[in-house]
């Protein structure tokens, strides 16, 4: 259940960071031309944007280790 709302999250917040790029590098803001200025699915992006973020900071990390820790020459 996490690893699929894990990768929901960032789906979203990636979408969200290429937005805020286009916005800061070219001043092209991609939501607004998309859904237009101050829309309500505008608004909607913008909040499930947020939320993403916030449940990526909230949900517990697992770390995934791909190697042999038990090797001896890790000692």
């Amino acid at each position: 259940m996490y690893n699929v709302l894990r990768t929901i999250a960032y789906a979203i917040v990636i979408i969200g960071a290429l937005a805020f790029a286009l916005m800061g590098f070219f001043n092209y803001n991609m939501i607004s031309a998309v859904f237009g200025e101050s829309t309500v699915w505008s608004r909607i992006l913008y909040s499930l944007i947020g939320i993403a973020g916030i449940l990526l900071l909230a949900l517990p990390h697992e770390e995934e280790c791909y190697c042999d820790c038990t090797d001896s020459h890790y000692d």
